[in-house]
């Protein structure tokens, strides 16, 4: 049994190593593949922070207010997907769109945060504040 442990430690490793791999060094990033990962990966950070400010937002409004962010926030998601479409429509062919895309909706994506954030922190009295 004590021969064993070692031998399910190293398979359980070698297993994860792909979960422990370095993350990419994109601020010196060369080559395209290592490019496109990094713009992926600020992406998902964004996306991330983005779901966080809206649920939070989401908590905050009342019944209507919260069925009118759903309703523009499913329409804003449809019109970033769309734009970022034809934003990075001319690389549709080439190595570099899926960097495009990425970038483009990562860009997006924190504009939307940013406007969820002053909507989440609204002045008292504040009437073009859609925070009800």
């Amino acid at each position: 049994m004590r021969t064993l442990t070692p031998c399910i430690v190293t398979a359980l490793l070698l297993a994860c190593a792909p979960a422990f791999a370095a993350q990419p060094n994109c601020a010196n990033a060369t080559d395209q593949a290592t490019l496109t990962q990094c713009a992926n990966n600020s992406l998902k950070a964004s996306d991330a922070k983005l779901n966080q400010t809206f649920r939070a937002l989401l908590a905050k409004v009342s019944k209507p207010g919260k069925d009118k962010l759903q309703k523009s926030q499913r329409a804003w998601i449809a019109w970033r997907d769309a734009q970022c479409d034809f934003n990075a429509s001319g690389s549709r062919d080439g190595s570099i769109h899926g960097m495009a895309l990425a970038s483009c909706l990562d860009d997006l994506t924190q504009a939307q945060t940013k406007l969820l954030n002053s909507q989440l922190h609204c002045e008292e009295g504040d009437t073009t504040c859609g925070n009800q």
